[in-house]
């Protein structure tokens, strides 16, 4: 495992996606600002995604309230390409129970490294992205993550969120209190 804790105040450049499976429809970072993201980047053929990686992201989507926090798979395909297309991608979710959305890495034009893989630089797959409630990068992790260590992680997010909306002051009738 690889982790790069980031200080970034200003929200993260846009997923690059060319389209969503288990969505209603497009989804952006921005349209989510307000939740806590967590984003696993993977292939269908990664060992690591495959044993750790999905299953973690299953395990968060299923313990933190989705008000709170949203889980969201990439598939990110850099090698293999021609086995790991859509109708193969759609039979992945379906056996292996994936109830999140999951979004295509949009494909590069000019080599075998995906688009949204090339603009956050990861190293490879499974690669966790870990979005605060602003929008801001502020962890990206590869390879194999901790349950226990990922979990503080997304729970230390939503605190932050929960303490900010605690001190926000309430402003009625022309007067503002803490």
């Amino acid at each position: 495992m690889s982790a790069r804790t980031l200080d970034a105040r200003s929200p993260a450049p846009e997923l690059e996606v060319a389209e969503w499976r288990n969505a209603r429809g497009p989804l952006s970072l921005a349209a989510l600002r307000g939740k806590v993201v967590a984003v696993y980047a993977f292939q269908m053929l990664c060992p690591g995604c495959v044993s750790h990686g999905i299953p973690q992201a299953k395990k968060i989507a299923s313990v933190f309230p989705r008000e709170e926090v949203e889980v969201l798979g990439l598939h990110t395909v850099f090698e293999h390409h021609a086995v790991m297309g859509r109708e193969a991608l759609d039979a992945f979710i379906h056996e292996y129970r994936i109830d999140f959305p999951v979004g295509i890495d949009r494909p590069s034009d000019s080599g075998p490294v995906p688009a949204t893989m090339a603009r956050y630089q990861m190293r490879g797959t499974p690669t966790l992205l870990l979005f605060d409630r602003s929008g801001a990068l502020r962890q990206q992790i590869f390879g194999m993550a901790d349950d226990m260590q990922v979990g503080a992680l997304v729970a230390q997010l939503v605190s932050e969120g929960a303490n900010q909306a605690q001190a926000a002051p309430r402003c009625d009738d022309g007067a503002c209190r803490i």
